[in-house]
């Protein structure tokens, strides 16, 4: 299997959108769970969103209702819509998969994941 790549960062305004995309890779289409995650320095990662096998997502507090995790299980890709960015969701992106089953973790956003893709830069002006 391919490790996912992450892509689709960049700089823009605050108020702006970015869409990240995470494959093509199996990982997408056989795993448990799969996960977006940040990590600003100085600052604990952060999961901001998952998405589990049958398509169910969870988003963390600081992005409900502003971000969207979807999956093309067709093109094997996992993707983060952005919207309203704030300068404070400057940062490196990445997507993790994990293909054991862990009950409702991927829910809780509590999953310990085994495979990680290169991270991309997301910079937002303000």
């Amino acid at each position: 299997q391919v490790q996912p790549v992450a892509s689709g960062g960049g700089a823009v305004q605050s108020g702006g959108s970015l869409k990240l995309s995470c494959g093509p890779s199996e990982y997408v289409t056989s795993t448990y769970c799969m996960g977006w995650f940040r990590q600003a320095p100085g600052k604990e990662r952060e999961e901001v969103a998952s998405i589990d096998y049958a398509g169910r997502t969870s988003y963390a507090d600081s992005v409900k209702g502003r971000f969207t995790i979807s999956k093309d299980n067709a093109k094997n890709t996992l993707y983060l819509q952005m919207d309203s960015l704030k300068p404070e969701d400057s940062t490196m992106y990445y997507c993790a998969a994990e293909s054991i089953y862990r009950g409702p973790a991927c829910m809780s956003r509590r999953v310990d994941f085994t495979y990680w893709g290169q991270g991309t830069q997301v910079t937002v002006s303000s």
